[in-house]
C-alpha cells in the first residue's frame, strides 16, 4: 500500500471541527488510509475534474492529488457537495 501525505486546508479544518465527534472520527480515520487509486475515491466530472471525492457516510471529502500528497479542500454534507460540484 502506498502511503500518502494528507494536508488539510484551513476551510476543511473548520468544516471538520464543526461536525459531531463521531462523524469527525470517521472522517479522520478515512483520511489516515486514503488512497486515490482505490475505488472509494472518485474523480469529479465537469469543470471540477481536477478534484476527487471520498465518501464517508453522509459526508463528502473533496480533495486534490499532487504526487504523493492529498490536499483536502472541503468537507461537505452530501446535499451541499452536489451543488458545489455543478
Amino acid at each position: 500500500m502506498t502511503k500518502y501525505e494528507v494536508l488539510v486546508s484551513q476551510t476543511a479544518r473548520k468544516q471538520l471541527e464543526a461536525l459531531d465527534k463521531g462523524t469527525r472520527a470517521r472522517i479522520k480515520r478515512a483520511l489516515r488510509s486514503v488512497d486515490p487509486s482505490r475505488s472509494t475515491v472518485k474523480r469529479l466530472k465537469g469543470p471540477k475534474r481536477d478534484y476527487f471525492r471520498l465518501r464517508v457516510g453522509e459526508y463528502r471529502v473533496i480533495l486534490t492529488v499532487e504526487g504523493k500528497r492529498v490536499l483536502v479542500a472541503k468537507i461537505l454534507h452530501r446535499r451541499a457537495a452536489y451543488s458545489w460540484v455543478d
